[in-house]
């Protein structure tokens, strides 16, 4: 931030500034300015001899960055920022604290996750192994309810995942088996599939058949319609987190194609 005194002083006199004075004003190196002006986001004036010359609107911009990167914006959004519509600055740094927020609550929730995973390893390694497949089970749905729980329970209802719940806990062994080699499955035909450009073959129909498989594993029992499955499938393209799924497992396009072929042969 730039010195009070300097600053008011320089702003009063309307004087201009060289890069090195700006610089020790500013306390921040000449290079940082220098880099500031390639990228555009505090560009000064020339003098007649070419060097760069810093005027009261200069020092005022630089005031505003300096004071936006201690807030640990990034400089392509204080760009957007003061090159944008006029800037309200608390408004600015109000959103930003808020996204500050929504990050420290999910960093929170992923260090208890941690913590806890530390905490039982000790207590994992003396476990048979019927134990150990029963608390791989727990901390999945543990892991599902901190993610994604308080959003599918506002759209599918309390009771439609607690049985969810309940039917992926009482996965035997063989199912849960099943359920990790179905999904490797789905993601090695994927692409295969996607590749013919035909989302109504007989190889589309099988992944269609694969996929409705897997999802009967995490529904609960009885609740699978082919009319639910290509709902859901309908939100896959509208969820960035499904699209980074498929499209991460079967190259991009894949979570598109794979709707297409779920609406066409389920």
């Amino acid at each position: 931030m730039l010195r009070r005194r300097e600053c008011v002083m320089g702003e009063g006199r309307r004087a201009t500034y060289t890069t090195k004075q700006l610089a020790d004003l500013a306390q921040v190196s000449p290079r940082t300015l220098r880099y500031y002006d390639q990228r555009g986001l505090l560009v000064p004036r020339r003098g007649a001899a070419g060097y760069r010359v810093y005027g009261a609107a200069e020092v005022k911009r630089l005031q505003h960055i300096l004071l936006l990167r201690s807030c640990g914006m990034s400089l392509d959004a204080i760009a957007r920022v003061l090159d944008g519509a006029p800037c309200d600055l608390a408004a600015v740094l109000a959103d930003h604290l808020g996204a500050l927020r929504r990050q420290s609550a999910q960093v929170e929730r992923s260090i208890a996750i941690v913590q806890k995973a530390i905490a039982g390893l000790k207590e994992f390694e003396t476990m048979s192994d019927t134990q150990k497949f029963e608390q791989l089970k727990q901390r999945s749905v543990e892991q599902f309810e901190a993610e994604y729980g308080a959003e599918a329970r506002e759209r599918y209802g309390e009771d439609v995942i607690d049985a969810a719940n309940d039917r992926f806990l009482d996965l035997s062994q063989e199912e849960w088996d099943e359920k990790e080699t179905l999904e490797q499955r789905i993601k090695d035909e994927l692409p295969r599939v996607m590749a013919t450009g035909d989302p109504a073959s007989e190889d589309a129909r099988a992944l269609a058949a694969l996929h409705a498989r897997w999802i009967q594993m995490h529904w609960p029992a009885g609740s699978y319609t082919p009319e639910a499955h290509r709902t859901l499938a309908q939100g896959y393209t509208a969820d960035p987190r499904f699209t980074a799924y498929y499209d991460g497992a079967a190259g991009e396009g894949a979570t598109a194609f794979l709707a297409v072929v779920i609406e066409a042969c389920i």
